[in-house]
């Protein structure tokens, strides 16, 4: 017996990486609905400002209402401070909307990123309820616990855990 949900995963997966002076943001493109394909030319990725980008995967519906309020708040602010909003604005900003909807969240995993305000590539990374945090590089999506161990493979310091190399006389 099948009980009704509001929500449905449509599936999908976003990665963002920072460096020293850009970010990369991909994602697929792919939009489905249990094993039924919906599309496989969906953009999860949304530009919020000249130097912010949003990559959602999840409820494509949520994903548009959420990118939808985030425009019109980025517009209200352009219009107040006859600037964009920098991307660290833009982070706090997405959580403090994702917290506001805390009992009935957007059904979306996003990743946001950017430059900063001294050019350096920022990553956010959020939980459904807009905690986040800033890191070098994350995952988001049905494809995340696949990703993120290669990103941590590949990008991450080596481990503490591992000896010192020995210095050859």
């Amino acid at each position: 017996m099948s009980r009704f949900s509001p929500y449905d995963n449509n599936g999908g997966s976003c990665v963002a990486i920072a460096g020293a002076d850009y970010c990369v943001i991909a994602s697929d493109t792919r939009m489905s609905t249990g094993y039924n394909i919906l599309t496989r030319d969906h953009s999860k990725i949304y530009k919020l400002a000249d130097k912010c980008i949003l990559a959602s995967s999840g409820f494509q519906a949520d994903m548009k209402a959420l990118q939808k309020l985030l425009a019109a708040r980025h517009l209200i602010y352009q219009h107040q401070h006859n600037k964009q909003m920098s991307c660290p604005a833009m982070g706090q900003l997405l959580s403090n909307t994702l917290y506001y909807k805390r009992f009935f969240p957007y059904y979306t995993f996003n990743v946001l990123g950017g430059l900063d305000n001294e050019g350096k590539g920022c990553v956010y990374t959020y939980d459904a309820v807009g905690s986040y945090e800033r890191v070098g590089y994350s995952a988001q999506g049905s494809g995340s616990v696949l990703i993120m161990p290669f990103l941590d493979n590949q990008l991450k310091s080596p481990s503490p855990l591992l000896l010192p190399a020995q210095v050859q006389p």
